[in-house]
């Protein structure tokens, strides 16, 4: 087990920040798929948030150079790999399906901390990641578990990808610091959505009008609405990701990526502040169960640091 000390309680504070930063930037991606694609609009964010992070590199004194290069690219192109599975899957499978598929991360990493690095899992985040994914099914509705194929397993996929990237942070970059990750998170998002860009500039394929063809469309040229947005999604996800990738650093990815539910519940009040979309009855009674997992890794984190 890692010998880094567990700061859960702050790990809490970073993830619900980082959720609330998310939650509200996330909902802006719908005005951005309208006109680019996925592949320009991941590669446009990484050059924007680089350029903001190295102008925020000196004055305060980041550490940007990898203290284990093949560790952070390893762990970069998991994540890396992780949002092109998940992505990509969304361009054949209902997204509630799609999403409840990314949401089972927190299942793999209890997992594999258990079984492959040996920690100690207790009752509490056992039945933490239950209560959580339970709430993560109503918050999407029955239609998440519906269409089951040889092609829902790709979101599984995602999720488990998702789960070894953050485990990672803990175990393989524990020298890393977090502006390190960060850097190397979009630097692989920028490689992909370039490869993407020239892909399909080589072989074009017919593209759907608007917000369907997010996932098909190849580089365009864009408004000033989509680099307004799209340096809105840098700024925020360089401060958001920035303090999740902290929250990993501080404390076990078992207890983390329970927290981490609670970006459903944020994207739910900024889509209802923002676009004044509602939810079921059930999907509230979600959101109560999500917010009730990480107050039970939370407090059992209080009672044992006390």
């Amino acid at each position: 087990m890692s010998a880094t000390k567990d700061h859960t309680l702050a790990a809490a504070g970073l993830i619900l920040t980082y959720a609330m930063i998310i939650g509200f930037t996330d909902n802006y991606v719908k005005v951005i798929a309208a006109e680019a694609g996925l592949w320009q609009f991941h590669f446009t964010r990484t050059l924007m948030a680089m350029v903001l992070l190295g102008l925020l590199a000196l004055p305060l004194r980041l550490r940007l150079r990898p203290v284990n290069l093949r560790a952070v690219v390893a762990r970069s192109t998991i994540h890396g790999l992780a949002m092109v599975i998940y992505f990509g899957a969304l361009a054949f499978l209902p997204v509630a399906l799609v999403a409840a598929g990314l949401f089972t991360a927190p299942i793999f990493v209890l997992l594999i901390s258990r079984f492959a690095y040996g920690h100690v899992i207790g009752p509490v985040r056992i039945i933490a990641v239950a209560v959580g994914f339970l709430g993560v099914i109503l918050v999407l509705g029955p239609e998440a578990m519906s269409g089951a194929s040889l092609a829902a397993l790709l979101p599984v996929v995602a999720g488990a990808m998702y789960a070894m990237g953050n485990i990672a942070t803990r175990e393989w970059c524990p020298e890393e610091s977090a502006e390190t990750l960060l850097a190397g998170f979009f630097v692989a998002l920028g490689v992909i959505g370039a490869v993407g860009m020239t892909t399909l500039a080589l072989w074009p394929i017919a593209v759907p009008v608007g917000t369907d063809g997010f996932l098909q469309r190849g580089a365009v040229w864009a408004s000033g609405e989509f680099y307004f947005w799209t340096f809105v999604q840098a700024a925020g996800s360089l401060v958001g990701v920035g303090m999740m990738i902290r929250a990993y650093q501080i404390t076990e990815a078992s207890r983390a990526s329970v927290l981490e539910y609670v970006i459903l519940p944020a994207s739910a009040f900024w889509s209802y502040v923002i676009w004044r979309e509602t939810l079921t009855p059930l999907a509230v009674l979600g959101m109560v169960l999500i917010v009730a997992a990480g107050s039970m890794i939370a407090l059992r984190a209080r009672a044992v640091e006390a």
